[in-house]
């Protein structure tokens, strides 16, 4: 059985999708039996793929632009991908458009934020997603999705049977747990300005925190986020903007170094299909405050703090009431840490591994 991954997200500057995607071949390639592979896809015309980017897994790099080799795919559905990759029995994309293939196919779902605000999201996820997920998935022969949350919507907004609908949640990093820092560190969000994050109403709930007196730590905005972009929001960050820091893109050292340091994550996005930062903030033992809204309530369960994300004023309590209270941040560090290790990479492998094997061979639908 070759398996084709479609590993473009995880080329450079791995975000939610590309550690999924990357997450989930590392911990599949050793679960794969004799005769069984797994092929990384990639196609850009100037980043190359790294030689040992998954070790054991066969590479395919193709210098084709991305944004050339997605029309032609979401359009023409050609080329098909055996033309540059030879023969598979199994193209897996991860996002929720089919690879053109002969092959049994199957496409990622991670959330539906593009079909209720369209008008939010890139360019190319714009013109494309809406007018063809429904499609893609119904065609598919299986649907892989993040969370329990994102496989009830794809279910129900999409019309997709639930017996071809398959949950592989992210695993945990293999960090090991933090000592809690002597005072509290910073306030941590990770991710990017898109209006899903609600880094407005973070901007907000951090100036009436702020405003309240008292020793505030700084605010760390880690991800595609710069200072202009922060003007842009709306949100009057002229009283703050000294005690807000952006350090762009983080690397895996540097994010574990950041977690190590925060007094808490907050995560106040009004849609998550699961939210790999809260996951990675339990792990090490971070408190984590995360919007009630998508999957983030059956990520965190009850070892963090849920909130109304269009309530700032609630955001500021919760964050006040973390800063302040000690017996609390150590009851969220301990029950968070514990529920993380719930997921792990290697089971939700072994579980795509199986879906896999059980389409391999099968044509289709057109």
């Amino acid at each position: 059985m070759r398996i084709l991954l479609d590993y473009r997200p995880a080329l450079r500057q791995r975000t939610g999708v590309g550690e999924y995607g990357h997450g989930l071949a590392t911990a599949l390639v050793p679960l794969l039996g004799a005769g069984d592979s797994l092929t990384l896809f990639s196609s850009s015309w100037k980043d190359r793929l790294p030689p040992m980017a998954v070790p054991g897994a066969v590479l395919h790099d193709s210098r084709i632009p991305v944004s050339a080799l997605n029309f032609a795919w979401h359009r023409f559905a050609w080329p098909r991908v055996e033309w540059l990759a030879g023969h598979v029995d199994v193209a897996h994309s991860l996002h929720p458009l089919l690879i053109p293939s002969r092959a049994s196919r199957v496409v990622t779902i991670h959330d539906l934020y593009f079909l209720t605000n369209p008008a939010h999201a890139a360019a190319e996820i714009r013109r494309d997603y809406p007018r063809l997920a429904r499609e893609h998935a119904n065609r598919a022969d299986a649907v892989v999705v993040n969370s329990e949350y994102t496989r009830s919507e794809v279910i129900e907004r999409l019309g997709v049977p639930p017996d071809r609908v398959v949950v592989c949640p992210p695993g945990a990093p293999d960090w090991p747990r933090r000592l809690e820092p002597a005072v509290p560190g910073p306030i941590l969000f990770i991710g990017t300005i898109e209006p899903r994050k609600n880094v407005p109403g973070l901007l907000r709930a951090f100036s009436e925190l702020a405003s309240g007196g008292g020793d505030t730590p700084e605010l760390v905005l880690a991800g595609r986020i710069t200072r202009e972009g922060l003007y842009g929001t709306g949100v009057d960050v002229a009283s703050v903007i000294e005690r807000i820091r952006m350090p762009g893109y983080v690397d895996e050292s540097a994010k574990q170094e950041l977690y190590r340091q925060a007094s808490m994550l907050v995560l106040p996005s009004f849609d998550e299909g699961f939210g790999i930062p809260v996951l990675e903030a339990m792990t090490v033992g971070v408190p984590v405050i995360a919007a009630n809204r998508g999957a983030l309530p059956e990520v965190l369960g009850d070892t963090g703090l849920l909130v109304d994300p269009e309530n700032p004023s609630a955001l500021a309590d919760a964050m006040r009431q973390v800063l302040q209270d000690g017996e609390l941040r150590k009851r969220m560090a301990e029950t968070g840490a514990a529920r993380a290790a719930r997921y792990t990479w290697q089971s939700s492998a072994a579980r795509l591994k199986d879906m896999y094997r059980a389409i391999a061979g099968r044509r289709s639908r057109t």
